[in-house]
């Protein structure tokens, strides 16, 4: 090959073949949902639990209540201690954890497939019985205490806080952290998590997921015997509330005195996972700011050199999840940079994304979607969000396909329908000395400074 030969870039290659694994749904005799995917060619096996029982349905002013039942669930049983259970699980090799986000709880177990009848009792038992002891508990309180006395320190996460509570200017869920406050966590005692389980966790609002080289019939019936047996009626966890929107601009400085750059977040709430355009929303977000080649990042970093990095994010929950465009700039340039971030938005709204680059969208998004599922806890993980979101049997299966079909024009009618300029809110947490007079002149609504109690 010629020196000259190597200056161009290969012409990339046709996208290669991948099926989503087909997925067998089954029943146990108590009612409790199941899906079963076998023959994925490793000898690993994920066995997870899918819990409806997010924050979302923690009572009103308990905030942070289901994340430390969540964390719980890793202290030990009513039978093993904390040790005993870390110790029976590491003995088989196996990786284990709890996560709680807005709208599920999930434990799960990876292990050795030779070794699942050995761990499905260790997270039936984590599941269904925790026991909540009072110095595991606490210990994890003051984890998660430590780590709100954290987010009021750190200016990304204190930007994204203050966008969430302004935003959604109600003070309904979404307005606050989702590990709570520390007021909340504070007074959250091992009674509550425990009365939360019991009131929140029941087969009817549960699923199990296991993925893995197994045989179907084998793993239900291992099902059956650690998870039939189990019954508790519980109420099913309400819809979000509705949050009323925004409906004029405004901007926000939160003051850090002292602060040589500014924490940039822009948006306004947006949707949730079951809006109807999906597909197109989400290959809209990658043009205007979700990929490195995109609108926002070509703008502020590659031609103004105002960051290192700009990103746009939709966070579709069950209810309406933030729209919300993040960065860090220099004091300096605070006020140009939310100029050009409300500009491209603008822009995007206005004219929709070009042809060439929807097609540059949905070939990244189709060749990156295998990627993303090489391991049976990355498969287990996509199968728990069709169960949580309620999405159809054939959602991964067809993703690629779907992805691939939207058009230029269906992704300017999402941007249309799903971007509203007008009700913008812009918070910078920096010096408000040096940047609140920037923001002035800039068509953003009021400018309000607000004190940050250390």
């Amino acid at each position: 090959m010629r020196g000259d030969d190597r200056r161009a870039a290969p012409p990339p290659g046709p996208i290669r073949p991948y099926e989503f694994p087909a997925v067998a749904e089954e029943r146990l005799s108590n009612g409790m949902a199941v899906r079963l995917v076998s023959a994925i060619g490793l000898p690993v096996v994920t066995a997870m639990v899918v819990l409806r029982a997010g924050e979302t349905a923690a009572p009103v002013g308990r905030g942070g209540l289901a994340v430390l039942a969540g964390d719980g669930l890793e202290g030990g049983t009513t039978r093993l201690s904390s040790r005993e259970l870390a110790m029976a699980l590491e003995g088989i090799g196996a990786s284990y954890g709890a996560m709680t986000g807005w709208d599920s709880t999930t434990v799960a177990v990876s292990c050795l497939a030779e070794h699942l009848p050995e761990a499905m009792p260790l997270v039936a038992g984590m599941v269904r019985s925790p026991a909540f002891e009072e110095a595991e508990f606490d210990r994890c309180r003051a984890q998660r205490l430590a780590a709100a006395a954290q987010r009021r320190m750190d200016p990304a996460s204190l930007a994204a806080d203050w966008h969430a509570r302004l935003a959604y200017a109600d003070g309904g869920t979404y307005a606050r952290p989702l590990g709570g406050t520390e007021s909340s966590i504070g007074s959250t005692e091992a009674g509550d998590a425990r009365g939360f389980v019991e009131a929140r966790y029941g087969p009817l609002e549960a699923a199990l997921v296991i993925v893995g080289d197994l045989d179907s019939g084998e793993a239900l019936t291992l099902a059956e015997a650690h998870w039939g047996d189990w019954h508790r009626e519980v109420n099913p966890v309400p819809e979000p509330e509705a949050a009323p929107r925004l409906r004029s601009r405004s901007a926000h400085v939160v003051h850090r005195p002292g602060s040589v750059q500014s924490r940039i977040r822009v948006g306004h709430m947006g949707v949730s996972r079951g809006v109807g355009d999906y597909f197109p929303l989400i290959v809209l977000n990658l043009v205007l700011g979700g990929t490195f080649s995109s609108r926002l990042n070509l703008g502020l970093r590659e031609r103004h050199g105002f960051t290192y990095g700009v990103r746009s994010s939709f966070a579709p929950r069950r209810g309406p999840g933030p729209f919300a465009v993040s960065t860090a700039v220099a004091n300096d340039v605070t006020g140009a940079a939310v100029k050009e971030i409300v500009r491209e938005i603008e822009a995007v709204v206005e004219a929709g994304p070009a042809g060439e680059e929807v097609e540059s969208a949905t070939s990244y998004m189709a060749g990156v979607f295998p990627l993303r599922l090489q391991t049976t806890g990355q498969i287990a993980s996509r199968i728990a969000r069709m169960i949580v979101f309620g999405l159809p049997e054939d959602h991964y299966r067809g993703y690629r396909d779907r992805v691939r079909e939207v058009t230029a024009a269906e992704a300017a009618e999402a941007a249309r329908r799903h971007i509203r300029p007008d009700e913008l809110c812009t918070v910078i947490v920096g010096d408000a000395d040096a940047v609140a007079p920037q923001l002035e002149g800039l068509g953003l609504g009021p400018v309000t400074v607000h004190e940050e109690k250390a």
